[in-house]
């Protein structure tokens, strides 16, 4: 039954997470979580602030919010973060804090959405794993539009494996409802907050990652829905494409650059979607490449599986086309600087650069650009 008055909810308490221990600032040097190296080089001074992406995600639903007066925002003991605030203070109606409780974070949001309201979960990577279960019975499986916003996709720096981002690709692309997909960048993190508030029909979920953006002059004022399932071409060439997804398409973009300087055309697309597929740009990259190289932070079985799955049964692997996955390693990544950690996973531009040499037999440079 549809609530009457959607700030009814304001008169029940808030359960805040200073009752509860907080992930990082209380663990910060306890055994779960590491300590920051001193051989951090991407350390900032004090006074120097960058724009993240959790920023431009606050600023996009601020402009959503303020359009439509049924979206609210629901986490899981996040309140503490300074983006977040910002929405808090703007709209304090409008902002669930359910404590470190990300079972209930999903079921509530569910709830809400049930009685007529547009919910934004927002949960990290890592902990919405302990959701699962919620997320498949009481969102998917009843193709309930709740919108999960996962923070902290993919490596997470000196928070070494228990908060790293790594399965999130795999567990919620394989859920038939769900629409899945991720930002390149800071613009279209705000076109994918607008393409969330418009789908009303089943679930969707985005991810971002921790850290800085990319650009630092904002070049989006507001957010254009996306179409649903499609991809984009950023760079065309003919010897070898990459097909990256999320934050990845960036480090394509740098292996482009680099494969550039050594006369080799790439086609760089950024897929977008995970779920559904951008079919159609998938085929025309097989049709006009012997090479595909699919690129993403996750682990095994998310969105280059997708791809494979495709060209699999499309015949296309029986061809002349050759496949390479590039994904995190099949195991648990250690506290390191973020640019130590995609060192160590292959997820650097000069990794993707010397995977797309050596499928071309160019194996000596391969080596050169990694040593």
């Amino acid at each position: 039954m549809p609530m009457k008055n959607s700030h009814s909810y304001s008169r029940y308490p808030t359960i805040h997470s200073s009752r509860y221990p907080k992930r990082r600032k209380d663990y910060k040097n306890q055994i779960l979580h590491a300590t920051l190296s001193s051989s951090n080089t991407d350390s900032l001074p004090c006074s120097t602030y960058r724009q993240t992406y959790g920023d431009w995600f606050v600023d996009a639903m601020i402009s959503e919010a303020e359009k439509d007066k049924d979206i609210v925002i629901v986490h899981a003991g996040m309140g503490m973060e300074p983006p977040l605030k910002k929405f808090q203070e703007k709209f304090p109606d409008k902002f669930f804090d359910v404590g470190m409780a990300e079972q209930h974070a999903v079921t509530f949001s569910a709830g809400l959405s049930c009685g007529g309201l547009k919910p934004f979960c927002i949960i990290p990577s890592a902990f919405l794993q302990r959701a699962y279960d919620q997320v498949v019975h009481d969102v998917d499986r009843q193709r309930v539009p709740v919108r999960f916003v996962i923070t902290s996709a993919g490596l997470v720096g000196s928070d070494g494996p228990t908060n790293c981002g790594a399965f999130d690709i795999t567990f919620l692309s394989c859920l038939p409802n769900m629409i899945v997909m991720a930002p390149a960048d800071e613009d279209d993190l705000v076109h994918m907050v607008a393409t969330a508030a418009h789908i009303d029909d089943r679930p969707v979920c985005f991810r971002y990652p921790r850290g800085a953006i990319v650009q630092m002059n904002k070049s989006v004022c507001r957010g254009i829905p996306i179409e649903i399932g499609k991809g984009r071409v950023l760079k065309e060439g003919k010897d070898v494409a990459l097909l990256g997804y999320g934050a990845m398409v960036q480090n394509c973009l740098n292996a482009h650059s680099l494969l550039s300087k050594l006369g080799i055309e790439v086609t760089v697309a950024d897929a977008r979607f995970c779920k559904p597929l951008d079919i159609k740009l998938v085929r025309q990259l097989c049709e006009t490449h012997e090479f595909l190289i699919t690129i993403e932070e996750g682990s095994i079985g998310g969105f280059g599986s997708h791809v494979a799955q495709l060209i699999s049964l499309d015949g296309k692997l029986d061809g002349r086309t050759k496949w390479r996955p590039i994904v995190l390693p099949d195991n648990y990544i250690e506290h390191a600087s973020p640019k130590e950690q995609l060192a160590l996973a292959g997820l650097t531009g000069h990794h993707i650069a010397a995977t797309a040499l050596s499928l071309l037999g160019r194996t000596r440079e391969a080596l050169l650009l990694l040593y």
